[in-house]
């Protein structure tokens, strides 16, 4: 009857599906008895069953699918699973969170609820797969920057579990069940947990705790079998050892080699002795009067021969003094990095278009903004806000480049946000400023300033580095790069990189006259399928004219 009660006591509980996941749509029970089946709920029932409750969800802003939970009485074990759809520029995203109730069929295990490590990044879901092909850097992975509860600890619907390190920044996890944190199953610092592995368990009564201090997640045993499926090779080995007896019978026709150390071959079979490192000296020829042939070569090689020329070379090559070096862990935005930029130049067709921008009125039209902000105690605009702001205008002016390529069709964006490339010491991280073309210089500096600091601090979030249509990357201003190329930034269509200003002598009015001036040069990164030569020239052409002409911008 306990049991019995205790089950009835649970089916309360999950009717409402929204109160377990705070999301939109609930989901259906079914199977609550090996006999009875409850219906499902009507979705005018399931909106009336969530008016009294608030989403919890801070790490997403999205809306989600329905969502299918089952119970069934006799595996004693229910999946709860969440999809949540983040809109994206260009892509979707879509978050999943995982957890799994399970029911003590005896007196070993009380109820008790599995979380699974949920899917905070792009990159981590299957999702990213429209933009770049599956690749095992790629592979659906997180890990535990800290804990934030400790065993034993209650926890609530929003509060915190922990930071989970995803392979752009470092993301919190919510809870989404009121009850206590038994078992923490990936400690802090765990790495490379797949989505939906068992990361703690959690339970309703304080007193059932104890009873998980040995407890092993049932997915991490079911995981493991699999892999011992390799059984197929041991034939083929069979089939190799029977294929080399027959060379033996050609080695016992070679006739006493010729006295004296000289060795006799023909033309051909010392070729193929040099191209496979075989002393001639180690064979006993078959020919006329004891000459080498080239059947003599290949019946060596064949007869494992070819393994002991090996043996030999790395006998010789041991010799070489070994290089002293160290091997440097992968990181994840590392992993990243470079299976996204090896797509994008084996996939996208690049060309470059460079320019040399005028930046005198630029560079007196900073100083003089520069004077306003100090008297105000704001803070000082940089050259780079400067680029971020004409190239959004460029962009409003030519929309052709604010676009991305598909299968289907091209796809051109009304926002104009501009990802803006920031180096820390994980790696490259490209933060986004949203609607640029609608900010002033003071926000773009503030807001630029901002993510670069969360970069190199790894506490971006996924809003802050999602949505971009457009790339600048500037190495001129920090280290004095006086022109290079940029690879473009997968989905966008093009990419600006900027080069140092430097003072060049320039014809004056006169014949003999003079003068000096800056320069600034900027190569744009195209993608032809999607951006014409004619048009990323038209680009430039307005953006050099806001660069040249800086009042412009304030217009």
């Amino acid at each position: 009857m306990a049991y019995a009660s205790r089950i009835l006591n649970h089916s309360k509980k999950l009717k409402d599906v929204s109160t377990l996941l705070r999301r939109e749509h609930a989901a259906s029970i079914r199977y609550f008895s090996s006999t009875n089946r409850a219906p499902p709920l009507s979705r005018k029932d399931a909106s009336r069953a969530r008016l009294g409750f608030s989403p919890v969800e801070r790490m997403t802003k999205c809306s989600t699918d329905i969502v299918p939970v089952s119970i069934s009485f006799a595996t004693t074990r229910t999946t709860l699973s969440s999809t949540v759809g983040r809109p994206r520029l260009g892509q979707e995203f879509s978050c999943s969170m995982q957890s799994v109730r399970g029911f003590s069929s005896g007196s070993d295990l009380p109820p008790h609820q599995e979380i699974g490590m949920p899917s905070l990044s792009p990159t981590m879901t299957e999702a990213w797969t429209s933009i770049l092909p599956l690749d095992q850097n790629l592979c659906p992975f997180g890990n535990i920057a800290k804990w934030l509860k400790k065993e034993g600890d209650r926890v609530a619907p929003g509060e915190v579990l922990c930071e989970v390190e995803t392979d752009k920044a470092t993301v919190e996890m919510e809870c989404m069940e009121e009850g206590f944190l038994a078992k923490i199953v990936k400690a802090e610092g765990s790495k490379e947990i797949q989505v939906g592995e068992v990361i703690a368990i959690t339970v309703e009564d304080e007193e059932d705790i104890g009873k998980f201090k040995d407890y092993t997640p049932s997915s991490t045993t079911d995981a493991t079998p699999p892999k011992e499926e390799p059984a197929p090779p041991p034939p083929k080995e069979e089939k190799v050892e029977q294929a080399s007896p027959p060379p033996e019978p050609k080695t016992s026709k070679p006739s006493p080699p010729p006295s004296g150390d000289r060795v006799f071959a023909s033309p051909l079979a010392r070729k193929l002795a040099e191209d496979n490192n075989v002393p001639l000296s180690s064979i006993k020829g078959t020919g006329p009067e004891g000459r080498i042939v080239k059947a003599d070569i290949e019946d060596y090689l064949a007869s494992g021969g070819k393994e002991a020329t090996a043996k030999q070379s790395k006998v010789t090559d041991s010799k070489v003094p070994a290089l002293d070096y160290v091997d440097i862990p992968h990181s994840q935005i590392r992993k990243v990095t470079a299976s996204r930029l090896a797509f994008s130049k084996q996939t996208i067709p690049h060309y470059y278009l460079t320019v040399d921008a005028c930046v005198d009125k630029l560079m007196g039209l900073r100083n003089q903004l520069n004077s306003f902000q100090e008297a105000s105690g704001g803070k000082r605009i940089s050259v780079n806000d400067l680029v971020v702001k004409a190239a959004a205008l460029a962009l409003r002016k030519v929309p052709q480049c604010n676009s991305s390529w598909t299968d289907d069709y091209i796809r051109q964006f009304k926002n104009v946000n501009i990802n803006v490339a920031v180096q820390t010491e994980n790696g490259l991280y490209v933060p986004v400023v949203k609607d640029a073309d609608k900010k002033g210089l003071s926000t773009i500096g503030e807001e630029v300033r901002l993510l670069a600091q969360k970069a190199k601090e790894n506490t971006l979030k996924p809003e802050d580095y999602e949505g971009g249509t457009f790339t600048v990357s500037n190495l001129g201003g920090p280290f004095g790069i006086k022109q290079f190329c940029a690879v473009v930034n997968p989905p966008q269509a093009a990419i600006l990189a900027v080069g140092s200003a430097e003072k060049r002598v320039v014809p004056g009015n006169g014949p003999d006259e003079y003068n000096f001036a800056s320069y600034m040069p900027v190569t744009l990164s195209c993608d032809h399928r999607v951006v014409d030569g004619a048009i990323g020239a038209e680009w430039l052409k307005a953006f050099k004219g806001y660069i040249e002409n800086p009042e412009s911008m304030l217009l």
